[in-house]
């Protein structure tokens, strides 16, 4: 019995040892790769430095205009600016520190804030009149004060987005809307102002901006640089990024690769999942986008209008059980259409 008790003994010591090598080479193996992510993602200092001095150029010159602004006809251009600022974080966000894409967003949101104030004040408002007007009631989006701890709901006024001269689909109803980037050389693509379409693109684009859309499904190959997506709703979005910021979005399921943490912003009952996207080649394109490696982010979600450490109540992970299967689009019709 002493006998085998010992051999007992011996067997689950050269067990645990086993177990306990296998758990020091995976750590060993995790701490490698994050060292080379660390090191693939080391921002170009020149390309920060060119960033950083347009960026304080266009910002002092905004703060300028809206400083000395007296003149109503000028808000459009202040606008328009501050939009074009937006955009230049966007394509650049991810060669980015994260902080500093924090900063330069807060940055834009001030001014933003500023401008609503100086419109205010040029602009007339109109004159109150009682109106029978059935109020939709929304899902409130909860948000958190750091300094007092209350709860309070954001301003779920409409935001302007920045409008786009790119290529892209735009005002469409009830379609289904192919575009083929293979062997074309296109930076930027707009998807905006659509109702119960779907949209299906293959290749890569530099940048993609998505707007105003509704019961819509999108299926996009990866992008090279960022993703701004507002206001969309009861959608579906396969996608794959270096940085994806998402903004009054409702009741939509977002599934994900992306090199750094998605944001959300005045957004509710958003659900997340990993990509699951396939055609041909797509391996491919992933590489040259540097997005073939899973990195797990689509679960990282960050909401920046919830500041506890728990977790926020916007948004969730999608449960397998409610997600679609993978995506294949090798029966692609032929289409390269863009309006």
């Amino acid at each position: 019995m002493e006998d085998e008790i010992a051999n007992q003994r011996i067997a689950d010591d050269e067990a645990f040892q086993k177990k306990r090598q296998l758990m020091l080479e995976r750590l060993s193996a995790r701490h490698q790769t994050r060292l080379e992510t660390r090191k693939s993602d080391s921002p170009d200092p020149s390309s920060t430095s060119t960033f950083f001095s347009r960026f304080n150029d266009l910002k002092k010159s905004i703060t300028c205009q809206i400083e000395s602004g007296a003149d109503p006809s000028r808000l459009p251009d202040i606008s328009s600016s501050i939009s074009d600022l937006e955009k230049l974080v966007a394509e650049n966000s991810y060669a980015l520190p994260s902080y500093e894409v924090r900063s330069s967003l807060k940055t834009i949101s001030d001014l933003k804030q500023n401008l609503d104030h100086l419109s205010a004040k040029l602009v007339p408002k109109k004159k109150f009149s009682f109106k029978n007007k059935a109020v939709k009631k929304e899902t409130p989006i909860v948000t958190q004060n750091t300094e007092s701890g209350a709860v309070s709901l954001p301003d779920l006024k409409n935001k302007s987005f920045p409008v786009r001269d790119s290529p892209g689909f735009r005002d469409k109803e009830n379609q289904v809307l192919v575009k083929n980037f293979k062997g074309t050389e296109i930076g930027e693509f707009t998807i905006s102002g659509l109702d119960s379409c779907e949209v299906k693109l293959i290749g890569c684009v530099n940048a993609l901006f998505i707007n105003r859309l509704k019961n819509c499904k999108i299926y996009a190959g990866p992008v090279m640089g960022s993703i701004l997506i507002e206001e969309v709703e009861n959608c579906v979005l396969v996608l794959a990024s270096h940085q994806i910021r998402i903004h009054f979005a409702k009741r939509s399921d977002f599934y994900l690769r992306v090199r750094s943490r998605p944001i959300i912003e005045d957004s509710y009952e958003v659900r997340f999942a990993p990509y699951c996207l396939k055609y041909d080649r797509i391996e491919e394109d992933l590489k040259a986008a540097s997005l073939n490696e899973e990195a797990g982010n689509w679960a990282n979600v960050d909401d920046f209008k919830w500041l506890r450490a728990v977790q926020s109540p916007n948004w969730s992970v999608l449960p397998e059980e409610d997600r679609i299967e993978s995506v294949d689009l090798v029966d692609l019709e032929c289409g390269n259409g863009t309006s």
